[in-house]
């Protein structure tokens, strides 16, 4: 079954552009459906609070390198928000030291992501996700320019 996704704007600032993924009929993107998830969760509240906390760091400083652990394949930007505690996982599209697109994620209990049938379903709509948007630039329907993405809040997904 095919899905339509959008990308929404989350946070702009001079270092970086935060978006993250809206599945239609959804009102909620994935990020938020993460934070609205895992907010009021007692046990893995530090693990939220340190993933907030980097979040305010990239906002201040922008999406660099060191902020993330890769996952996935060689050739995609899937990479998971790093934090000490390695329970709680965020995904997310490092497309540069500007722009992240958020994904969603969810508590790491086996040993990868692909053994868990919800951390790895939101990697795989990530990867699908990063090759469509490749293409969209490919083909001139959205530009990257510094921490703005031209383009992206008119274009449709197919996933």
């Amino acid at each position: 079954m095919k899905r339509t996704a959008k990308i929404k704007t989350i946070a702009m600032s001079d270092n970086v552009g935060l978006y993250s993924i809206l599945f239609e009929p959804n009102q909620e993107t994935e990020f938020r459906r993460f934070l609205s998830k895992f907010k009021d969760n007692s046990t893995l509240n530090k693990d939220y609070q340190a993933i907030i906390n980097a979040i305010d760091r990239i906002i201040a400083n922008g999406a660099l390198e060191r902020y993330f652990r890769p996952e996935g394949k060689m050739n995609d930007n899937l990479a998971a928000l790093s934090i000490d505690s390695r329970r709680l996982r965020l995904y997310c599209l490092r497309i540069s030291d500007q722009i992240l697109i958020m994904g969603n994620g969810g508590e790491k209990n086996t040993r990868t992501y692909e053994e868990c049938a919800e951390l790895s379903g939101y990697v795989m709509d990530l990867q699908k996700f990063d090759e469509l948007l490749k293409q969209a630039q490919e083909e001139g329907d959205i530009s990257i320019e510094r921490n703005l993405i031209t383009g992206i809040e008119e274009t449709s997904f197919e996933l």
